[in-house]
Order: C-alpha cells, then sequence, then structure tokens
C-alpha cells in the first residue's frame, strides 16, 4: 500500500492547523483557478526562477472579444529557450507603431468597454499595462497584487528566486515546503499529479492535498447567447462583476447576482 494513502482533497476546514503551501509559475492576469488556489493556501510561492515557457500563460490570457475567446499577450524577447522566467525580458518595440502596453489597453477597451464595471477597474489596470516594464516577471506580479485587492485575497506570496532552494520538479516542491515550514501541500489541477511524488512528501511529514475547483458562472457580457465561457482572465469577472468579484471567486455569487452600482 502507498504509504501516502489515498488523495487528499482541500477543504477549508481540512488541514487541522498545519501551514499549507502552493506554488505555481507567475502568469499574466490569470484565470479564477489560479487566485482559488493562492486564496485556499496559507502562503503561496512563485516559481520565478525556473524555465519559461513558450505558448503559456506567463506572458499572456485568454479575454472574451465579440463573443469569442482571444489572447492578449505581452510580447517578449525570445533568446535562449532554457531562459528562466525571472529573466524574460518585455519586448517593448514589438509594434513599431503603439508600446505593447497601449495596444492592450485598446483591445480591452474593444472587448470590455461596455461592461457594467469596466470605468471602476480600467484606469488602474490601464496605469499598471502601460507602464514601462523590463522584465515580464515584474509586470506579472504586479498586476497578480492588484488583483489579490481587488479579490481581497490577503495571501503572502513568496518568491522563489529568494529562497535556497535547489531541485526540480517534484523535488523542488518538496524543498520549498521545508525552506517555509510548510507541512501540507496543495496539488494544482493541471500537471502536478504527474510528477508530484506524495511517497517523498509522507516520508518528510509534509501532507499532500488537492485543489478542488469548480469554475463559478456569472454573468458575462458579450457571450451572444452561447451560455457561459470558463477559463478567461480574471478582468472578465471584474469587468462584469465589480465588487461582487471577491465573494464570486469564493463560492458565494451564483449566476445573475453581480449587479453594476448606481
Amino acid at each position: 500500500m502507498d504509504p501516502a494513502g489515498p488523495p487528499v482533497y482541500f477543504r477549508l476546514d481540512s488541514d487541522g492547523g498545519l501551514m499549507l503551501i502552493a506554488a505555481h509559475q507567475p502568469h499574466f492576469l490569470p484565470w479564477l483557478g489560479y487566485f482559488d488556489r493562492i486564496r485556499k493556501a496559507d502562503r503561496f510561492v512563485l516559481l520565478d526562477h525556473v524555465q519559461f515557457e513558450r505558448q503559456n500563460y506567463q506572458n499572456r490570457s485568454r479575454i472574451l472579444m465579440g463573443g469569442r475567446t482571444e489572447w492578449l499577450t505581452v510580447p517578449v524577447v525570445q533568446r535562449s529557450r532554457d531562459e528562466r522566467i525571472i529573466d524574460k525580458l518585455v519586448h517593448n518595440e514589438a509594434d513599431g507603431r503603439l508600446p505593447w502596453g497601449r495596444k492592450a489597453t485598446m483591445t480591452l477597451e474593444h472587448a470590455y468597454g461596455r461592461a457594467p464595471f469596466f470605468r471602476r477597474y480600467f484606469p488602474a489596470l490601464r496605469d499598471l499595462l502601460e507602464s514601462s516594464w523590463t522584465y515580464l516577471v515584474d509586470l506579472d506580479l504586479a498586476l497578480t497584487d492588484w488583483c489579490l485587492e481587488q479579490l481581497e485575497i490577503r495571501t503572502p506570496l513568496l518568491r522563489s528566486s529568494r529562497l535556497p532552494v535547489v531541485g526540480r520538479k517534484s523535488e523542488l516542491v518538496l524543498n520549498l515546503c521545508k525552506t517555509v515550514g510548510g507541512r501540507a501541500y496543495m496539488g494544482g489541477l493541471g500537471g502536478s499529479r504527474t510528477y508530484l511524488d506524495e511517497r517523498a512528501f509522507a516520508e518528510s511529514g509534509i501532507r499532500v492535498v488537492w485543489q478542488e475547483f469548480s469554475h463559478p458562472v456569472y454573468p458575462q457580457h458579450g457571450v451572444n447567447g452561447n451560455g457561459p465561457v470558463n477559463g478567461l482572465s480574471v478582468v472578465d469577472l471584474l469587468f462584469n462583476c465589480g465588487p461582487d468579484s471577491a465573494a464570486v471567486v469564493r463560492g458565494e455569487g451564483v449566476h445573475g447576482a453581480c449587479r453594476p452600482l448606481a
């Protein structure tokens, strides 16, 4: 029998007071499942020292435009395929006519300009996107911090590049937990199930739990009667649900519950 036992699925009151750690690469304006995992953890480690993945979410996110999903992308300088996230540069001159940040805000304005809470959040988001960024990780973290504030999530964030950890994949995550004092680790919805060595965690006295996440349904401007679209950037929720967004992420929001301010 596996000494780690059967899979354990995380509930907010099920970790017995153990410090729960979660970790993931920094993402650009992530989807709701990303913030759900941050919310449920006691400490969230941003894996900014690992390899940058092309065609992934570290420099792009999905938005809804005209009833269809589109990519909102930060252009980056392509150098070595082994380049770390922390070293990835923003390609500020990718479009000779417009700075990329201005192009991004124009895209958001076109996609969500008529959403009920667009004007509430757009000015701050525009200021962040149109600022001068050298490194992608700094942009991603600034946007994540801003989103966490809007969603009323106060989980402390740590950067792996500032921690004395070594290893890859499962070994790296285990060493992170040991370094920050975690006694439980929450795996995500993606590939960690395929590489996480639960036996090694159990032998180190660290419990492995798994994120449970059911994507919330909320009013979405511009879905054209095709039903809800899941997996979009958090900005889709903010522009549509405004101050109710925090409740939606906590699982308290229901379809039709988000109303524009009078």
